[in-house]
């Protein structure tokens, strides 16, 4: 059984290929085994998932513990938690969730510099840069080599102020974040313009970028890991709800686009650890 500090290892390794590796975001403990059957290398949460899952708009750290507990305890692949702002303002408060993100199993996480509060959705800039270097100081003090992912969040919130996001990238590159991530960039230029910019590894989530952009244009574009945050959980869900809506107007034509369940029950029934 791979232990957390080899995952660590093997996680650190996937970002320093030349060719970027992909990071898919299951929700559950069955959409983990699914995709780890399926040969990806390494797995990510997603808050939205979760909020899905339970039902609500927002998720409480606990729920996010939780999912990230379950999902590293059933898959042999290093899983990089999305740890939203790392619910709390404050630096040292907000670090602490990357300490908990680490002992629920997790390999790497996440910050963001979004508060939360729809009228200041963006902290200011020395706020925005002291919580990545709390961060960083409590993911050095960890027992195994977590990597933290710094993020800005400028674009998911009507703010498309390229200088302003690479200035906040790059003081989280200079605190010592190991990754970079700007959600919320849709073009091949945007992407390199960033990418252009930093030196560390940067996270590209194609949940909001061009769909049309390939893997291999996105390695073109500098782009290290790709994730698709609540993207997969979403497209269940669509499916769902299509099937829904049809069986409440009294069809059943969706039952032809079910999932074979020896596909399914095999990943479940393979053992998830050896």
């Amino acid at each position: 059984m791979a232990s957390q500090a080899e995952r660590a290892a093997v996680f650190r390794e996937l970002h320093a290929r030349p060719r970027p590796f992909l990071i898919p975001n299951p929700w559950d403990k069955g959409s983990a085994l699914i995709l780890e059957s399926m040969g990806f290398e390494a797995l990510a949460t997603t808050s939205l998932g979760v909020a899905n899952v339970q039902g609500v708009r927002d998720v409480t750290l606990q729920m996010v513990l939780d999912n990230c507990r379950e999902i590293c305890a059933v898959t042999r692949l290093p899983v990089n938690a999305d740890l939203e702002n790392c619910f709390a303002d404050e630096p040292r408060a907000a670090a602490e969730t990357i300490r908990l993100a680490c002992e629920a199993g997790a390999v790497g996480g996440s910050i963001e510099d979004s508060t939360g509060d729809a009228q200041r959705p963006i902290y200011d800039f020395k706020l925005a840069v002291e919580r990545v270097q709390a961060a960083v100081e409590v993911a050095r003090s960890l027992p195994v080599p977590f990597m933290l992912t710094a993020r800005a969040e400028n674009f998911l919130h009507g703010r498309k102020d390229m200088d302003d996001t690479i200035r906040r990238l790059q003081a989280f590159e200079a605190a010592g974040a190991d990754v970079l991530y700007a959600p919320g960039l849709y073009s091949f230029a945007e992407i390199k313009t960033v990418t252009s910019a930093l030196k560390k590894p940067f996270n590209l989530v194609m949940g909001f970028a061009d769909p049309g952009l390939t893997l291999d244009k996105l390695g073109e574009a500098g782009v290290k890991r790709v994730s698709i945050g609540g993207g997969l959980n979403r497209v269940a869900m669509k499916a769902f709800l299509d099937a829904a809506k049809q069986m409440k107007a009294g069809n059943f034509g969706f039952i032809t686009s079910m999932a074979q369940m020896k596909e399914v029950r095999d990943a479940f029934q393979r053992p998830a650890k050896t």
